[in-house]
């Protein structure tokens, strides 16, 4: 009889020589590929009436998505993630794979992967058209790998309980199912292949699969999970034991009476058993606390003034970033000089942190205190909404505090204020929250506030987890509109309908079996017809930019851009008689894009207040709901077309529209152009570099015709990057070349901008990450991921604890890298190949 043997040594009964890996060793993400659905659609596609183009009609095929995420003892371990979007024609296939955000080695015995596939046909509502529920471990908790063929419950979300309701297997067994097992086992080697045999076989299963998929109305999802040179076994992971330091007062005597748990052990070892009440609170320290923050000590602490030392001690406390855990002294020091730190608009924030907030006396102490404080900056009021603090006294002082806010600034962080709901813990009632009626009652007074507080209200109606909240907030926001306000709620009204027939429109377009040529011309047909009320209706603030009253799409300047998504180039006549260009993109979730462009909004706005104009282009965009926005379109060209029609050479491109020859010390180009090319350059690579903003190539940089660059597609932020070993920051060699070389005057005016902006921003650093801070819970990809991480891989990138003398020397490090760096040439050199051969 022969044993399993793994690489600890351990060894099991068996017949036949076995290898496997353990769970606990396999530091990989749990991953799977959604392939395709075996169904039959009874039901008729969406209502005929909106699709402008009879050949749609005929199609019974919605448009599915499917979602996928883990459970385990009824709760979720992950965050939902869906396929992306794909129209169906002919069969229902997707061929991709979703990466979720749990690792092998951290699935416990019981997990489960919940599918459920959904109907977006519809623009108002999306339906759950079945779910299924697969156990990851199966007999012998092997995990199971390879393909996987689920049974799909009809007309029910997957449910991921452990008594579920939707299991992947039903136990019934037909022909196909013992056919599928047996195809897995020669998959796997256990039965041999004998080709002309194979393929007879194969040929006989498929014509039964044919036959059997004919007369079944079952509705099966196929799909695949990695498979292993080895079998998976599921193994708890084993955590270190703490090694405690041993108390100084053990004698020998004592330590000897402990019973020898292993027989290496010598006399004079120590043993270390673990505390099961080491992470609960002392006692004799709580008691310690209350003593000290006592009632009676008020009087005392009110006239206590910190030595040198202390004082040095507490502004190392109000310089650390708002994600800065406090140690017991610190918080015992801060409130020790509580009314002397009154008068520092830094240290509120920091006290606020020391407080218990379950202990009543202590809670009362520190809420009484809030009035005698300085007026605090932007940036700690909205620290104070954030999540780490729920106490309704100090949530109505942030918003006591922000109202001395102008409308301008307030707009800037206006997204994040709407995601501060989502903390408040609103009642019914909506009688508690200052937060609601400080937002009401400011985009009330300003209309250009109230359209966007809108329409970031709605898209938060999608999400079903907070539907009701906002619901609310927004039929309150509509009621407060009084009669003065009737035409704002009507243009509110019909900028829906506008945005609902583009929406309708963009998927139409895309569904179309015809070349892009065709699809531009029925496209205008559309747009001429007065019967869809888009070539002229009642003037109306465009959502993307309410300060613009546009009064129709003028369609001969109406296209469709060359992408998978199809977007749509509008063009819109204005009530001044101008033209406005924007993008309508459907299939695309864009919020990520709006948070990264109200950043880059943001910093502009810091770097102006320093008189430091980098000639930047935060061009406009609006997440009209979870699939579809609007996007400013601005009229520029790819470094990539720019620099493959001119040799390589920006200089040579400019002295075509740009030349002036006078101009020796900008080589013959416009000065002008000149400096708005190299500090758009620097303002780009210093706020890209910050936000962590990948997937940079040539396609994705633009160029206006004034020579600023700008920076499109924001798909990964944060640090994440599709290409291996990205470049800090997208700053090539040819850009260099286009300031006159790495020696040239203007390429060392770019440096001297990147260092200049980089201290300023990093002197406004608490207000961006407290930005962050407030989108933990927001529906923003790249966040939700890791959303515990996602200030601190923020704030990491800020390098605080560095002087600015020090800051410029990081800097300068990572330009010199990103300049020199190998690897993302080649893949800038792969990807310009692809994009060539996609042509």
């Amino acid at each position: 009889m022969n044993v399993i043997r793994d690489g600890s040594g351990e060894r099991f009964k068996n017949y036949k020589d076995y290898s496997y890996c353990l769970t606990s060793k396999l530091d990989l993400n749990l991953s799977v590929r959604i392939n395709s659905l075996e169904w039959k659609p009874k039901r008729p596609r969406m209502d005929a009436s909106v699709v402008p183009y009879s050949a749609e009609r005929r199609n019974p095929y919605p448009d599915l998505y499917v979602t996928c995420h883990v459970f385990s003892g009824d709760l979720p371990l992950t965050v939902v993630l869906k396929t992306s979007y794909k129209s169906m024609f002919n069969k229902f296939s997707w061929g991709e794979w979703i990466v979720l955000p749990i690792k092998y080695q951290d699935l416990p015995l019981n997990a489960q992967l919940v599918f459920t596939i959904w109907d977006a046909s519809s623009p108002r509502k999306v339906e759950a058209i079945g779910g299924s529920t697969l156990r990851l471990f199966g007999p012998f908790n092997i995990i199971s790998t390879g393909p996987q063929k689920l049974r799909m419950w009809p007309d029910r979300e997957g449910d991921g309980n452990e008594n579920t309701t939707t299991p992947s297997d039903a136990g019934e067994q037909d022909e196909m199912d013992r056919f599928e097992k047996l195809l897995k086992k020669q998959d796997r080697g256990d039965i041999p292949r004998t080709e002309w045999l194979d393929n007879l076989a194969y040929r006989q299963i498929e014509r039964i699969h044919k036959k059997h998929a004919a007369q079944s109305d079952k509705m099966l999802l196929n799909i695949d999970l990695p498979k292993f040179d080895f079998p998976v076994i599921f193994d708890e992971h084993e955590y270190a034991s703490k090694a405690h330091p041993p108390a100084n007062n053990f004698s020998g005597s004592v330590i000897n009476t402990l019973p020898s748990l292993h027989a290496s052990s010598t006399a004079n070892s120590i043993i270390i058993v673990e505390d099961p009440e080491i992470s609960r609170e002392n006692p004799v320290e709580a008691k310690h606390r209350r003593l000290v923050r006592s009632h009676r000590n008020g009087p005392l602490d009110r006239e206590l003034k910190p030595n040198p030392k202390i004082r040095d001690e507490l502004a190392q406390i109000l310089r650390y970033p708002p994600s800065h855990s406090l140690t017991t002294e610190e918080k015992d020091l801060l409130w020790k000089f509580r009314f002397y730190l009154t008068r520092d608009k830094r240290a509120l924030t920091k006290f606020l942190k020391s407080v218990v907030w379950s202990d009543p006396a202590e809670a009362k102490q520190a809420v009484d205190l809030l009035p005698a404080w300085v007026d605090v900056d932007v940036d700690d009021a909205l620290e104070l909404l954030g999540s780490s603090f729920e106490n309704r006294e100090v949530r109505s002082y942030a918003v006591g505090q922000l109202r001395r806010a102008n409308d301008d600034d307030l707009l800037l962080f206006l997204l994040q204020l709407v995601q501060g709901l989502k903390f408040e813990h609103i009642d019914s009632s909506f009688g508690e929250s200052n937060l609601v009626a400080f937002l009401i009652e400011r985009a009330v007074k300003n209309p250009i506030l109230g359209n966007y507080f809108h329409w970031y209200l709605m898209i938060e109606c999608e999400d079903l987890a907070v539907s009701k909240m906002y619901g609310k907030v927004s039929y309150q926001y509509m009621s407060a509109m009084t009669t003065s306000g009737i035409q704002r709620r009507e243009s509110l009204r019909r900028q829906g309908e506008l945005i609902e027939t583009l929406a309708n429109l963009s998927k139409n377009i895309k569904q179309m079996r015809e070349s892009r040529p065709k699809k531009i011309e029925k496209l205008r047909e559309f747009i001429s017809d007065p019967k869809n009320g888009l070539i002229s209706f009642k003037s109306l603030a465009l959502p993307l930019d309410p300060r613009i009253e546009v009064t129709g799409i003028i369609p001969e300047q109406t296209g469709i851009f060359k992408s998978s998504l199809l977007p749509l180039h509008l063009t819109f006549s204005c009530t001044d008689g101008s033209q406005y260009q924007a993008i309508f993109k459907s299939g695309d979730d864009l919020r990520q894009d709006q948070l990264v462009i109200q950043i880059i909004t943001l910093m502009d706005d810091l770097l102006r207040k320093e008189n430091l104009d980098l000639k930047l282009l935060p061009y406009k965009v609006l997440a009209t709901g979870a699939d579809h926005g609007m996007v400013q379109f601005v009229q520029s060209q790819s470094l990539a077309n720019v620099l493959n029609e001119n040799n390589g050479s920006l200089l040579m491109f400019w002295r075509k529209y740009h030349l002036d020859e006078r101009s020796v010390d900008t080589f013959g180009v416009r000065p002008d152009v000149m400096d708005a090319y190299v500090k758009s350059c620097a303002g780009y690579c210093v706020i890209m570099y910050l936000l962590g903003v990948g997937d940079r190539h040539l396609d994705n940089l633009l160029l206006s015709p004034n020579g600023n660059i700008f920076h499109v597609d924001f798909g990964f932020i944060l640090g994440r990057d599709p290409k291996p070993f990205p470049a800090p920051m997208k700053i090539t060699k040819e850009m260099v070349e286009a300031m006159g070389g790495f020696n040239s005057v203007h390429y060392q005016s770019f440096k001297s901008y990147c260092f200049t902006a980089y201290n300023i921003l990093r002197k406004s650093a608490n207000l961006i990450l407290n930005l962050f801070g407030l989108m933990v819970d927001a529906n923003i990809p790249d966040i939700k991921a890791e959303p515990d991480k996602a200030v601190w891989k923020v704030e990491e990138r800020f390098q605080l604890d560095l002087s600015d003398d020090e800051a410029i020397k990081f800097f300068q490090n990572l330009i010199n890298e990103s300049v020199s760096a190998l690897i993302p040439q080649i893949a800038e050199t792969i990807h310009g190949w692809a994009q060539h051969w996609r042509k």
